[in-house]
C-alpha cells in the first residue's frame, strides 16, 4: 500500500500538466488494482441481529475534541453506556459488547477485531464532531466510502489522527499516513460489502434523531474512516453534535441529552433489526 500511495501522490501531483484524457489513467489504476484485489474477509451471510458492538470514541491519554472542559471522550463513553443499557432492554435477546466501558485507551485496530472476534452483526462507533467555525451543529452518521465533500475529509482526518498516539502505526494499517488525503481515498475503497447495510442503518439514525428527538440533523455521509475500515459486518459511525457549538455542547453534557440521543440510536437499531430480520427471513422461505 505504501508504494501504491506514493504514486497516487505522484499521479495527482502530475495531473495539471497531462492532457485531458490523460489524466483519468490513474483513477483507472486504482479501480483495476481494488476490483482486483481480494478481500480482507469472506462476506458473512447473517438472518438476524444477535451481537451489537458499541465503541465509544476516544478514551484514555485520547481526550478527543475539547471546548470549556468537555471532553470527547467522556461524552461518548455516557452515551455508549446509556445505549447499550436500552438495548438490553429492548432487544434482550441480543448480546451487547462495548469496545471500552471506562476510561481507557483502546487502538482503533483492536476496536475493529473486538467486533470481528466476536462475530458482531452491527459495529456502532459513537463520536462527537468540532469545528472552528462555532455555529455549525448537528448530527451526521457515516459509513464508509469515497469523500463527497471536502467537509468530510476533514471529519475522517480528525478521528483518524488518533492512530499517531499508537506504536508501529504505519506498519499495523499498511502504510497509513492520516496527514494523507490519498491514504484516505485508498481506504474509503474497502469496505464495500456492507455499504447498503451501513446506509440503510445510518438513515434510520438520522431520522430517529431529526424525527424523534427533533435534534438538527445533517445527515448521511461517507468519508474513509479507520475504525471501520476492517470491520465484517455493517458499521456506522455517529458524530452526536458539535463540542464547539454551545447549543450542542450543554444538549451532549446534559442527563437529558445523553438520554435522549442514546434513545434516538436505540430506537433505529431496533427498527433496522426488525427490518433486517424480515427482509432475510423472507429470503429463506
Amino acid at each position: 500500500m505504501k508504494t501504491l500511495i506514493s504514486m497516487l501522490s505522484t499521479n495527482l501531483t502530475k495531473q495539471m500538466y497531462l492532457p485531458k484524457w490523460e489524466k483519468i489513467v490513474p483513477f483507472l489504476v486504482i479501480f483495476i488494482f481494488v476490483a482486483a484485489t481480494p478481500p480482507a474477509s469472506k462476506k458473512i451471510y447473517r438472518k438476524n441481529i444477535s451481537t451489537i458492538v458499541i465503541d465509544a470514541g476516544h478514551g484514555g491519554h485520547d481526550p478527543g475534541c475539547m471546548t470549556n472542559n468537555v471532553r470527547e471522550k467522556d461524552v461518548t463513553l455516557a452515551i455508549a453506556l446509556a445505549l447499550g443499557s436500552k438495548l438490553k432492554d429492548q432487544l434482550p435477546d441480543v448480546k451487547i459488547i462495548y469496545t471500552r466501558s471506562g476510561d481507557k485507551f483502546v487502538e482503533l485496530w483492536e476496536r475493529a477485531a473486538i467486533a470481528n472476534r466476536n462475530n458482531a452483526d452491527l459495529f456502532i462507533s459513537i463520536h462527537c464532531n468540532a469545528s472552528k467555525n462555532t455555529s455549525i451543529n448537528g448530527t451526521e452518521t457515516f459509513a464508509m466510502g469515497l469523500h463527497k465533500a471536502d467537509e468530510n475529509l476533514e471529519v475522517a482526518k480528525r478521528e483518524n489522527d488518533v492512530v499517531l498516539l499508537e506504536d508501529d502505526y504505519m506498519q499495523r494499517y499498511e502504510g497509513f499516513d492520516p496527514s494523507s488525503p490519498e491514504s484516505h481515498i485508498y481506504f474509503s475503497l474497502f469496505q464495500n460489502a456492507y455499504m447498503d447495510q451501513s446506509i440503510k442503518l445510518a438513515a434510520r439514525v438520522e431520522n430517529q434523531i431529526s424525527t424523534g428527538i427533533k435534534r438538527p440533523s445533517r445527515g448521511v455521509k461517507q468519508a474513509g474512516f479507520v475504525v471501520l475500515w476492517k470491520t465484517k459486518m455493517p458499521s456506522i459511525l455517529i458524530e452526536t453534535g458539535f463540542i464547539s457549538n454551545k447549543k450542542d455542547r450543554e444538549f451532549l453534557n446534559s442527563e437529558t441529552g445523553v438520554e435522549n440521543i442514546s434513545s434516538a440510536m436505540a430506537n433505529a437499531i431496533g427498527e433496522y433489526k426488525k427490518s433486517f430480520e424480515a427482509v432475510s427471513s423472507s429470503k429463506i422461505n
